[in-house]
C-alpha cells in the first residue's frame, strides 16, 4: 500500500465525501477516486459504499481505518527520526492550542520561538482542548498546549505549565454585587453562563458544586471564554473565568469556597518520535513553567 492512497482513504473516511477529501488534499475528485480504487484493488475489497451523495465505510473500510492511521504515523515518525539526525531545527511543527491559551499565555513563547528558529514552518491550530487531546492521540498533532484533563490517557505525556486561578465574576450592576460574602448555595439562586458541558473546565466546576449537593443553574454556555466574558459583562449571569480575564467590566465576587484552579500545559504522545522543532518548543515551555506547576 502506498501512503498517498492511504492518505486519500483517511481523507474520505474523515470527511464522508470524495469532493471534500479532494479539497483537503488539493487534488481533483477523479484523482482521489483513482487512489481509492488502487487501494481497493491492492487489498481486494471495497472500502466505501456510495449511496446517493452519502459515502460510508464498508466492513473492510472499518477494519482498515485504525491500521491506516497507524501506518501513516509510523511513516511520519520514521521521517522525523531521520531528519533529527541532521540536528537542524527546521521543517514543520503542528501545534494545537485553545483560544484562551493562544491569546493569553503563548504569544511571548511563540515570538521567542519564531525569532530563534525562523526555518520552522508553524502550523498553529486553534481547537477546543478536548479535540486537541484526541488529535494528539490519533497522531494528527505533534504537540498541544491546552487545559489539561483531570484523568489523561496513559498513552500521553502530560506536563503542567501554568496554574490558572479561576474567579467568580459578574457585571458591575448585577444583583449579586450587593450581597457581600456569598455561598455556593446563594450563587445557585442566579443564572450562570459557563463553558460547554463536555469541556474539562465545565467538568471541574460541576464537580465542586456537586460535592456541595448543588446543581448549576446554567442559562447559557459556550466554549469560548472571551464570549463568556462578554455575556457576563452585559449581565446575562455570573461566571467563573481565569484571573487574567477579570479586568474592567467584570466584578470579582467574594465566595466562601477554596480557590478553584485549572491546570494548563502541554501534551505529546509517548510513542511518537518528536521532531527537533517540537523539542525546541518543549524546551521553551519547560522554561515557562510556573512554580505551582513544578510541584505537581
Amino acid at each position: 500500500m502506498d501512503t498517498q492512497s492511504l492518505q486519500a482513504f483517511l481523507a474520505v473516511a474523515d470527511s464522508g465525501s470524495f469532493s471534500r477529501a479532494a479539497e483537503h488534499l488539493h487534488l481533483t475528485q477523479p484523482a482521489v477516486s483513482k487512489r481509492i480504487a488502487t487501494l481497493e484493488d491492492q487489498i481486494g475489497a471495497r472500502l466505501f459504499d456510495r449511496i446517493g451523495r452519502r459515502v460510508t465505510l464498508t466492513e473492510a473500510g472499518r477494519v482498515l481505518l485504525p491500521r491506516a492511521r497507524q501506518i501513516l504515523v509510523m511513516v511520519d515518525d520514521s521521517r522525523r527520526a531521520l531528519t533529527n539526525l541532521e540536528g537542524q531545527v527546521a521543517g514543520s511543527l503542528t501545534l494545537a492550542t485553545s483560544h484562551h491559551i493562544g491569546l493569553h499565555r503563548l504569544p511571548p513563547l511563540l515570538k521567542s520561538y519564531t525569532q530563534a528558529h525562523p526555518e520552522v514552518r508553524m502550523d498553529l491550530r486553534f481547537l477546543d482542548s478536548e479535540l486537541a487531546y484526541q488529535g494528539v492521540l490519533d497522531g494528527e498533532l505533534e504537540l498541544a498546549v491546552v487545559t489539561l484533563a483531570p484523568h489523561p490517557d496513559p498513552q500521553l505525556e502530560v506536563v503542567p505549565v501554568w496554574d490558572d486561578r479561576m474567579c467568580f465574576v459578574c457585571a458591575h450592576d448585577h444583583p449579586l454585587v450587593g450581597h457581600g460574602r456569598l455561598t455556593l448555595h446563594e450563587l445557585c439562586a442566579f443564572d450562570a453562563v459557563l463553558p460547554g458541558p463536555m469541556t474539562f473546565t465545565r467538568t471541574l466546576i460541576e464537580s465542586r458544586f456537586a460535592a456541595a449537593g448543588l446543581e448549576l443553574p446554567v442559562a447559557l454556555s459556550t466554549n469560548y471564554l472571551e464570549t463568556l466574558k462578554m455575556m457576563t459583562a452585559i449581565g446575562l449571569g455570573w461566571s467563573l473565568l481565569p484571573e487574567r480575564m477579570v479586568v474592567g467590566e467584570l466584578h470579582e465576587l467574594d465566595v466562601e469556597h477554596p480557590t478553584i484552579t485549572r491546570s494548563l500545559g502541554y501534551l505529546v504522545h509517548r510513542s511518537r518520535t518528536l521532531s527537533n522543532a517540537a523539542r525546541a518548543m518543549l524546551a521553551l515551555l519547560e522554561e515557562a513553567r510556573d512554580a505551582a506547576s513544578r510541584r505537581t
